[in-house]
């Protein structure tokens, strides 16, 4: 965040009332420790995920592997002097991150009315199952994250809470099948991997993954895809401070968003929704302008279609934005009703708990209609999940 914004929002708490009304179409679980022990079968031991604890730290154990939890995905409410790679324990975080009723309590005290949530354990894809050597627990793993979700972490606020599934990302006919499962069942979205070949699995220019696209289309679902959920990234520099890899993160949104541009599954399934989170907007004129080019050049030789990848992006595609001053500026050459807006809740890009006055430095010069948009009415029509006007009438919003 820049830091004039940073200054000001420490100034501005949000006293002064809800002024947005707010629809985050990408916020984070932290799962809590018995998601997996609860539901899997106990045939399958210890390669079930559970946390141990050791030298005063918890850790993850799963399949063999044992990992910890990325501290940058769990410090909503800390300042960032006390940001750091790792949190040793649950206490480390605030309640909200691995609480459903405090999630809503923390979203509410912010004028955020909906909430689209990604996994955290599994990776942003659900791509951490896809590597397990036993794929019938990996299986069982998928099934038992969704029914958390859509069990208990939606149950626990079902005005608020937008139901989003994973899926099976080594096998397009159990993907379908857990498609076709969940959305059974209220599943509003389905949360998948940028690039499937970044997993070591085929990629989307074939017809490898058309079982699921398929399912997906006759579900009239969305896709959701998070930067860093296929896991890939490049440092060509070992001694590279870590703050280049986040600053450069956009960068993962805009090379897979042309990819799917111009690969088959857009053209073969144009009613599916593709939405980009946490890769922002501001880079779109540039790689569609570039996108459209090549096209134009080389478009014979490499056997293109008639449709230029800026088409498929303006009909199909949503991009989603937290602080973005610049790119909104830009909101016009892609269009207004294909921006989303995310609070990125418990991440280190949120801007919770200052998201009003964040809002307020965002929007304060935009026309209202503009706003509503971005703000939560792309979303509601999207995610086909109406804002809970009860809710917005007794925090006493402003419609803005």
């Amino acid at each position: 965040m820049p830091r004039r914004l940073q200054e000001k929002l420490s100034e501005e708490a949000p006293e002064g009332g809800i002024m947005y009304t707010l629809f985050s179409v990408d916020d984070h679980i932290v799962e809590p420790a018995d998601v997996w022990t609860s539901r899997v079968d106990k045939k399958f031991g210890d390669a079930i995920p559970h946390v141990v604890e050791e030298g005063g730290r918890e850790f993850w154990v799963y399949d063999g592997t044992r990992e910890t939890t990325m501290g940058l995905n769990a410090v909503a409410g800390k300042p960032p002097q006390e940001w750091g790679t790792e949190p040793s324990r649950f206490t480390d975080m605030i309640p909200g991150c691995y609480k459903p009723e405090e999630r809503r309590r923390d979203m509410l005290s912010n004028g955020i009315f909906a909430s689209v949530a990604f996994p955290t354990l599994p990776g942003f894809g659900g791509r951490k199952f896809g590597s397990f050597k036993d794929k019938d627990l990996a299986l069982a793993c998928v099934r038992a994250w969704n029914d958390f979700i859509l069990d208990e972490w939606c149950a626990a606020a079902p005005d608020m809470f937008v139901p989003m599934t994973i899926v099976p990302v080594w096998d397009p006919a159990l993907a379908a099948a857990e498609v076709e499962r969940t959305v059974g069942l209220g599943s509003k979205a389905l949360c998948w991997v940028e690039d499937p070949a970044a997993i070591g699995q085929p990629g989307l220019h074939g017809d490898h993954w058309d079982p699921l696209f398929a399912a997906v289309q006759d579900a009239g679902i969305p896709v959701c895809m998070h930067i860093g959920s296929s896991g890939a990234k490049v440092d060509f520099d070992p001694d590279m401070n870590p703050m280049v890899s986040i600053a450069t993160a956009f960068t993962s949104a805009a090379y897979n968003a042309v990819n799917m541009m111009c690969s088959p599954v857009p053209r073969k399934f144009p009613d599916i929704k593709y939405v980009w989170s946490e890769g922002g907007i501001g880079w779109l004129p540039a790689a569609l302008e570039r996108a459209d080019r090549q096209w134009e050049r080389h478009r014979y030789w490499t056997e293109m279609d008639e449709t230029l990848p800026s088409e498929i992006c303006k009909r199909s595609m949503y991009f989603c934005m937290i602080e973005e001053p610049w790119g909104l500026s830009t909101r016009d050459y892609n269009g207004v009703d294909n921006i989303l807006w995310e609070c990125d809740y418990p991440h280190c890009d949120s801007p919770w708990p200052n998201t009003q006055a964040a809002c307020k430095e965002l929007f304060d010069d935009l026309d209202p209609e503009v706003t509503r948009k971005i703000t939560h009415a792309n979303a509601e029509k999207l995610f086909d999940f109406p804002l809970s006007q009860d809710l917005i009438a007794r925090y006493s919003v402003h419609e803005n």
